[in-house]
């Protein structure tokens, strides 16, 4: 991707610190708190224990704890929310330091608009802010488009590289699903007659800035249903603490010894036990989803059509470009009776020489790769590949010394072009020449006939290539319990032969745009999240009733509106990688919220001994980490939680690396690195904690 739609700074980069850190702070807003009810408990508890301390300055001897303690409570509560907001807003930074650069592709340019009929067929120049869908402008050699539309006319090499990174040229041209053109990127050659087809503020870059704009960004259902959990875990716990103030009263008085827990230790207390931990981190994890799928070059429309990604088991995939390479390629030469492969090769070689289609040099590469030498001979007469003739070929001089004074006349193309020609010349296409074409054919190849004058020499198998190490990406997402269902126009042998090659578990053969749907529609009736890809027009449909639908950027106006993703490379493998970095958002979240929980153990072992152990000494066993002091060990746990935050800022924003496992093997390996590692790391911290504290003499 280009600088001007992924931006590279690092993830502390000062640029995106410093408005972090005030955007930290501006989010102290009780509206803003608000919308996060796990640290808007927090917030409560940061203003109740900040107006505990004036009292405690005020009347030192009523709360029976020290000013000073209830103030370093305080800080560090309000730490803990403040580096929460930190996160979100450098999760936001990175998103909006991303719109940022997309705004300054957005250029207001002038455009050359079809006069209106009563003026006759004139251009006038017009400012693009004042074009409107429908109209009709004229875009010639280093002219910006100015506004999204489709080709009516004309054919033009277009730079995209400012919305794709891609420096290559593409060719835009009226019809086919080559016809998009895009607001913002210039035309390098020819001319273009372009229909907008937005309004002003529509464009495709408006909505690539809107969609990457982190405060816009809703909460998607998964992140919804977590939140309700961490809400339920969090009343739970508030309403365990509510009833130790009680208690604590009524065991001081029972035993009569001791002293009641303080306000600040019970909410200490409560800090600490709900999940503060994914509470403060659950917004920038899903900002830094829709801001990790940009960093692959697609836009995604929602954080929904993230996740989305993440959930889904079948994946659609096209054939042609995605599977294999799509253009085909000679893979045999299959030479006639009596015909040694040698010279079968060297003719096919000679007669593709002068064209230049995929095919073509194909062949060429092949002969190259069988030893011969490519060199054309002094004196070759070549014939052009043209659509009309479907041949190419080249007149060779006659061979020195030779008794034959004509020229050696190759041709090499379609079955029935050459049939035609022989014919012309007298000879005849051999029978078993026919019946090898037609065995080519039916394998899914396409034969292509080579002749020498009147004789048939052979024919040229072209295949469809599968590309290298599809099939291994095809077997991890297995692993994962990911089906895979290549979709393609060809007949069934072919198809099911690609099939098995690719290593994909299903194929869906002789497809037209209805059977598509009619696929995505059943497995969703069973229950699955189907994602595909398409770019034409007759696409549309299908995309639109796919869970996760990935538009190409070179697609039509059609797809990309059909879509929920829209990948800028036009790469259609770039699904398996949409679906990893869905997996990786979901396995992200997973972590967190896995580790946050279990940190808890320890904060436990830590506050409860500290706050009842003078009622009843016997709590003292709980103290296993051997805490210098109760001050000590609420204190020391409170920093831990609110520094806990800071240490996994960058797991969030990176994300937990993707490994292409089960869901079994993934549990297994969650529990044991975040689950075990959230018992014990709390544990070592907060003991670290304590120790610092007492070696300064802060407690």
């Amino acid at each position: 991707m280009t600088a001007n739609t992924k931006t590279s700074l690092s993830l502390f980069d000062a640029a995106l610190v410093k408005p972090a850190l005030w955007g930290a702070f501006a989010k102290l807003n009780p509206r803003t708190q608000w919308r996060n009810p796990v640290m808007f408990i927090v917030y409560i508890g940061s203003i109740l224990t900040t107006l505990l301390w004036v009292h405690a300055l005020s009347f030192p001897g009523d709360t029976g704890m020290k000013p000073a303690f209830v103030l370093a409570v305080t800080i560090w509560l309000w730490f803990t929310v403040l580096f929460a907001n930190f996160a979100e807003a450098l999760a936001e930074g990175r998103s909006k330091a991303q719109a940022a650069s997309l705004r300054g592709l957005r250029k207001d340019t002038w455009a050359k608009k079809l006069a209106e009929p009563h003026h006759g067929a004139a251009w006038l120049p017009e400012q693009a802010p004042n074009l409107r869908k429908g109209d009709i402008v004229l875009v010639e050699t280093g002219d910006v488009i100015p506004l999204d539309g489709e080709v009516i006319e004309g054919v033009a090499s277009v730079d995209e590289s400012a919305i794709t990174g891609e420096s290559a040229p593409v060719v835009r041209e009226s019809g086919g699903d080559f016809s998009a053109v895009t607001g913002g990127t210039r035309v390098l050659s020819d001319w273009l007659v372009v229909r907008i087809s937005v309004n002003p503020g529509e464009s495709f870059l408006d909505r690539m800035i809107g969609m990457v704009e982190a405060a816009k960004r809703q909460k998607t259902p998964n992140e919804i249903a977590l939140t309700i959990l961490l809400v339920a875990l969090t009343l739970v716990f508030l309403m365990v603490t509510v009833t130790l103030l009680p208690f604590s009263v009524f065991s001081v008085e029972a035993a009569g010894a001791g002293t009641v827990v303080s306000l600040t230790a019970l909410v200490a207390l409560l800090v600490c036990l709900i999940p503060t931990t994914i509470g403060g981190l659950l917004s920038a994890v899903g900002v830094a989803g829709m801001s990790r799928m940009m960093q692959a070059n697609v836009i995604a429309t929602s954080g929904r059509a993230v996740e989305a990604a993440g959930d889904v088991d079948v994946l659609l995939l096209d054939k042609t470009g995605t599977i294999t390479h799509g253009n085909r390629q000679a893979s045999a030469f299959l030479p006639a009776p009596g015909i040694p492969k040698a010279r079968l090769a060297r003719a096919a070689m000679f007669a593709s020489l002068p064209d230049e289609t995929p095919e073509g040099r194909s062949i060429v590469e092949l002969a190259r790769r069988d030893g011969l030498d490519t060199t054309a001979v002094d004196g070759a007469r070549f014939v052009p590949f043209t659509a009309q003739t479907r041949m190419s070929g080249v007149d060779l001089p006659a061979a020195p010394n030779s008794l034959d004074v004509n020229a050696i006349v190759l041709r090499k193309g379609a079955v029935d072009a050459i049939r035609r020609h022989v014919e012309s010349l007298g000879g005849a296409m051999p029978a078993e020449m026919l019946r090898v074409a037609e065995e080519t054919a039916r394998r899914g190849s396409t034969p292509l006939a080579v002749a020498e004058g009147e004789r048939v020499l052979g024919v040229v198998e072209l295949k469809d290539i599968v590309k290298t190490g599809i099939k291994e990406r095809f077997a991890e997402l297995r692993r994962m319990g990911i089906k895979t269902v290549m979709i393609t126009g060809d007949n069934k042998l072919t198809a099911a032969a690609i099939a098995a090659e690719a290593g994909v578990d299903d194929f869906l053969a002789e497809a037209t745009p209805e059977d598509k749907l009619a696929l995505i529609r059943k497995y969703q009736s069973e229950g699955r999240l189907v994602a595909m890809t398409g770019d034409g027009t007759n696409d549309a449909p299908a995309l639109a009733q796919a869970d996760v639908a990935v538009a190409m950027g070179s697609g039509t106006q059609a797809a990309k509106e059909a879509g929920n993703m829209v990948d800028l490379d036009s790469n259609p493998t770039k699904l398996l990688e949409v679906v990893e970095t869905g997996k990786a958002l979901l396995m992200t979240r997973g972590s967190l919220t896995t580790f946050s929980i279990a940190n808890d153990v320890a904060k436990y072992f830590a506050i409860i001994p500290a706050i009842f152990v003078s009622t009843y000494p016997q709590l003292g066993a709980l103290n296993v980490m051997q805490l210098a002091s109760p001050s000590s060990a609420i204190l020391s746990a409170v920093i831990f939680n609110a520094l806990v935050i800071v240490f996994l800022i960058p797991l969030a924003l990176k994300g937990v690396r993707y490994r292409p496992v089960g869901a079994a093997s993934l549990l297994r390996r969650n529990l044991a690195i975040y689950g075990l590692g959230g018992l014990l790391v709390p544990f070592i911290g907060i003991k670290l904690i304590d120790w610092l504290l007492v070696a300064v003499h802060l407690v």
